[in-house]
């Protein structure tokens, strides 16, 4: 018998070709938990840029520049440090705008440009302005350091806050601005104007690693919980098909038992065949197969071969992952049906994303019936049509979406 792809048979003679092997991973999904942390993090992260980004910007526009205008000709050359914040604002606005959107950015030649800014306004601000807002790298030029550093080790802000520090305390000594009151206010401009960013940087990286700390352990709780609710469900899963194997056959195992029933009668041998069938579906469907359905039509088909019955089991597409119930529903008509079969059948399963249905054909020696009857089981997803015509019995179950 010819098939398309995709068509599996099971009949005498035949070998069935095997499913493929499926792979469970049991455990905490590690990688989910460090992806939920890191992005906790990123979203603490980002609010502290925001702020970094926002206080160098409007620092340097709303005190700097109202001040380097106001000091204007008096400035030993007023090019130089108005050119300088000209250029510190676009580079403020480059890396500020690359930083909130996680872009990387180069902070070496950046650091480097922002030291090269500080040494150009030192020199050309004057003596009479040295500690004057005009000299607006005293209490901006940190916070850009900050801005083009976020990220990086804090020792590197550190050393570029150093080098600000040497820088500011050359340009005192060389304007001759050593009398003891000009280095007090020196040290209190360095330490005034750079403190904060520090503490910044360094609450903001402290903020975010706690964040991603507290969110993993948040996110392994959840994990554990749902394990747990997992094993519980399946417990509950196992009690109720351990009952539902026990009833399988533990009627006709107790008439058999008390002398009720004679088992050479072919009514009884039909009932120990259904309980067989119906037992036999039980056991599979607790197996972890790729396609469960298919697992479960195929031991019920399996043992009807046994009894001596001819069967072809076609298969046409993969069935979608089905809640067990749907399964019992598509599978318990088919099976009751194929245990009362005699000579052969035909067991024929079409799966689509949104539809399955299964199909199945015997021989009738009971008498023409060519009234169908139609059912529906559950909350309406299953439905159920028998028929018969005196030559052939045909049933059919359907689970649409």
């Amino acid at each position: 018998m010819s098939a398309e792809p995709g068509t599996t048979f099971l009949s005498p003679g035949t070998r069935a070709v095997p499913l493929p092997t499926l792979r469970v991973t049991d455990g905490i999904d590690e990688g989910g938990v460090v992806r939920a942390a890191a992005a906790v993090a990123r979203t603490s992260d980002r609010g502290a840029r925001i702020a970094a980004v926002t206080i160098a910007l409007v620092w340097h526009l709303a005190i700097g520049l109202p001040a380097v205008l106001a000091a204007g000709s008096t400035l030993t050359v007023p090019e130089v440090v108005l050119g300088a914040w000209v250029l510190v604002a676009g580079l403020g606005v480059f890396a500020g705008i690359r930083l909130l959107r996680d872009a990387p950015l180069p902070p070496a030649p950046l650091a480097a440009l922002l030291l090269v800014v500080d040494v150009a306004v030192f020199a050309a601000v004057g003596r009479s302005l040295l500690f004057s807002p005009a000299n607006w790298v005293w209490g901006t030029l940190a916070w850009f350091f900050l801005v083009v550093l976020w990220g990086q080790p804090v020792h590197r802000l550190l050393a570029m806050l150093a080098a600000h520090a040497a820088t500011a305390l050359s340009a005192v000594v060389l304007y001759g601005a050593t009398d003891a009151a000009d280095l007090a206010r020196a040290t209190m401009a360095f330490y005034g104007t750079s403190s904060l960013p520090v503490a910044v940087f360094v609450g903001a990286a402290a903020l975010a690693a706690l964040s991603r700390e507290r969110a993993a352990t948040a996110a392994a709780t959840n994990a554990v919980l749902a394990e747990r609710e997992a094993a519980e469900q399946a417990q509950h899963e196992r009690g109720e098909r351990l009952e539902l194997v026990s009833r399988a056959a533990s009627e006709v195992l107790t008439d058999l038992a008390q002398g009720l029933v004679d088992p050479t009668d072919p009514q009884v041998q039909r009932r120990c065949v259904r309980a067989a069938a119906r037992l036999r579906r039980l056991i599979a469907e607790s197996d972890d197969v790729p396609h469960p359905l298919l697992h479960e039509l195929r031991a019920a088909a399996d043992l009807a071969e046994r009894n001596g019955i001819s069967i072809d089991l076609v298969t046409i597409g993969s069935p979608p992952p089905l809640p067990v119930w749907v399964r019992r529903s598509l599978a318990d008509p088919l099976t009751a049906s194929l245990a009362d079969a005699q000579d052969w059948a035909r067991l024929t399963v079409v799966s689509g994303p949104d539809e399955v249905v299964v199909s199945l054909v015997t021989p009738d020696r009971d008498g023409p019936d060519t009234t169908g009857h139609p059912a529906e089981d559950g909350d309406g997803q299953v439905e159920h049509l028998y028929e018969r015509d005196g030559n052939i019995r045909w049933t059919q179950t359907r689970w649409h979406r």
